[in-house]
């Protein structure tokens, strides 16, 4: 089975022609040739590119052209905008787009609180009815999200990042873990599946980052292996920690199965996103 990351952001350096909206920890790109290069070095054979909403907000042409690139290598999420007023139309032609597999909705702070306001859910229900699972980014605000989440049980939705807030540079967080309670209770949403992505910036102890490992395995049991997904989300992390000490960790942890560990660094990537 191949090894997928489920979530990388590929990005050129800032020019006139594409400028940067935003700012983005990390280098100053991760094209495409050098988010090859890194996968390569460390043998991940494929990665799903969430186009980088800090750098492009709602503009995923740059992450299409890497794709069109590497069409073996990538498929590509996108960021909607939940105020759009034509989120059905936009979220139906992004699924006829060549490499798209997904969009993502985030819990921006200038978004509606309510978890009743219906542009929200309307952005659900749009990727739902397109066949499009919706990448939720809840971090700090998991009390909205699980509600939204009991909105829209026909709409597979997909945790960014264990739903818990994680930082681009030392020192580390002080109780990385203190959501933990929450996100399991996800769990007992059947239509819910988790990324296990950026967990390594989570440790409060130096590479192999052991002290992960009992948080994770409480996500795996309550989830399923069959409903998680290993990522690294580079290249934001890497203020944290280099992309291979993202990858070996689980790579070469005894504590999966060979099969396990398969399923979580390909296997339900691969279901989850049609590949």
């Amino acid at each position: 089975m191949r090894t997928i990351d489920v979530q990388v952001h590929a990005y050129e350096h800032n020019h006139p022609g594409r400028p940067w909206v935003g700012t983005l920890h990390g280098p100053q790109s991760a094209n495409g040739a050098e988010m090859t290069a890194a996968m390569d070095a460390v043998g991940v054979d494929a990665a799903i590119i969430v186009s980088t909403f800090n750098l492009y907000r709602y503009d995923p042409s740059y992450a299409l052209e890497v794709y069109a690139t590497y069409p073996d290598r990538f498929r590509v999420v996108r960021p909607i905008d939940v105020t759009d007023p034509d989120i059905e139309q936009t979220v139906a032609d992004w699924a006829k787009v060549k490499g798209a597999v997904g969009v993502r909705i985030m819990l921006r702070d200038e978004l509606p609180s309510d978890p009743a306001d219906p542009r929200v859910n309307r952005g659900f229900a749009a990727a739902g009815k397109a066949g499009l699972p919706v990448n939720f980014l809840c971090w700090g605000r998991l009390d909205h999200g699980t509600e939204l989440v009991r909105r829209n049980p026909d709409t597979v939705i997909v945790i960014d990042h264990l739903a818990l807030l994680q930082p681009n540079e030392p020192p580390p967080l002080a109780e990385p873990w203190a959501d933990l309670p929450k996100l399991l209770a996800l769990a007992a949403f059947p239509n819910v599946r988790v990324k296990i992505s950026g967990a390594c910036t989570l440790s409060r102890e130096p590479f192999p980052y052991n002290d992960i490992w009992e948080p994770v395995l409480r996500i795996i049991d309550a989830f399923g292996i069959e409903r998680c997904m290993w990522g690294t989300d580079w290249t934001r992390t890497s203020g944290m920690l280099s992309y291979e000490q993202a990858v070996a960790p689980f790579r070469n942890t005894t504590r999966l199965s060979a099969g396990d560990k398969a399923q979580l660094m390909g296997g339900t990537v691969e279901k989850v996103y049609r590949w």
